[in-house]
């Protein structure tokens, strides 16, 4: 029997999601740690890899970190050389924030080093189960905005 909230709980799912969390990110951590990175710089590399060029509050969004929060990890960033910030056309106060070559290399390094361990998360589900965690996980993140 699996360990776990039970009884129908209004909390279950909420206390599922965080010890999942909790699992996931201390092995990506791990991962990322003899790299000089955390998995909030992590964050932040993925979206721009994924969206190129971003300012710091679409970031902010992306990655759930308020504007203090997402100042530092992109100052971090750039001070290891792994982004820049440029200013957008237009908008003298706004900076958009860009993945340079070197960031690239060490997010490449990253996901190399990650892809063992994310694959010692889901080794215990059936084949298919992996797709489908990923699919319900992303719908529940990311509901239609009907349903919000």
């Amino acid at each position: 029997m699996t360990a776990g909230p039970h009884g129908g709980s209004p909390f279950a799912l909420g206390l599922l999601l965080r010890r999942a969390h909790a699992r996931a990110a201390s092995t990506m951590a791990a991962a990322v740690r003899p790299l000089g990175l955390e998995l909030r710089h992590l964050a932040v590399l993925i979206v721009l890899v994924e969206e190129g060029p971003t300012t710091q509050r679409d970031l902010g969004f992306e990655t759930g970190f308020d504007k203090a929060a997402i100042m530092r990890v992109v100052d971090d960033l750039e001070s290891a050389g792994y982004a820049v910030r440029r200013a957008v056309a237009g908008d003298r106060r706004v900076r958009a924030v860009e993945i340079t070559a070197r960031g690239l290399e060490v997010f490449d390094t990253a996901q190399a080093s990650a892809a063992g361990l994310a694959d010692g998360l889901v080794a215990h589900l059936r084949p298919g189960e992996t797709d489908q965690l990923v699919d319900l996980l992303t719908r529940f993140t990311y509901p239609p905005s009907s349903a919000t």
